[in-house]
């Protein structure tokens, strides 16, 4: 984690700014889709619909900068400017970004911050929704639900987080990768061996 080079905290700085933006707007769409499941007792599941979202920050910019402590510190920062842009859940989402940066940040750590096939990035998509569901009981009374509805949750959680944490993050930064504007980064050096 020390050996961050300037290059590498400007990047993760610079996603940071523009996934909290991600964020906040993913927030305000779930409220709106939550108004309309919530006739139909679903509103909770607004939140999961766009859960993946949330976890983004955590798999892209560590694909790209490919250092540890990553994960956490891009989800943190992601959390920290949402807060000071408005969300509505305040400075626990700040506690919610390291949670979320957790899974992913154990996943990349177990190889060394070299493997980001698209299995091990969904897989640490994955992780992500796992940690923060597990957050979800803490802190977001999920005792409260039952087991079918906590089934439902889980399910919809995951398949949010493989697709936009995993799939949807992979893709984005190869074609980033792709226009030559990280070849200072492995992922870059990477991208250009293949063409």
């Amino acid at each position: 984690m020390f050996n961050w080079k300037l290059k590498d905290v400007i990047m993760v700085c610079l996603f940071s700014v523009i996934f909290s933006f991600i964020y906040l707007g993913a927030v305000y769409l779930a409220n709106f889709i939550a108004t309309i499941l919530a006739p139909l007792g679903l509103a909770p599941f607004a939140y999961e619909i766009l859960f993946g979202v949330w976890f983004m920050a955590a798999t892209f910019v560590p694909y790209i900068v490919q250092r540890s402590g990553v994960a956490i510190i891009a989800e943190v920062l992601s959390a920290v400017i949402e807060v000071i842009m408005g969300n509505m859940f305040g400075p626990i989402v700040i506690l919610s970004g390291i949670i979320q940066g957790a899974g992913p940040e154990i996943i990349f750590a177990k190889d060394r911050y070299k493997n980001y096939t698209m299995k091990n990035m969904c897989l640490a998509a994955f992780a992500a929704c796992v940690t923060s569901f597990i957050w979800g009981f803490v802190r977001g009374g999920f005792v409260k639900y039952s087991a079918t509805m906590l089934v439902g949750m889980f399910v919809v959680r995951a398949i949010s987080s493989i697709i936009f944490a995993g799939v949807i993050c992979k893709i984005a930064a190869d074609k980033l990768a792709k226009t030559g504007a990280l070849s200072s980064y492995t992922l870059g050096n990477q991208n250009n061996m293949e063409d």
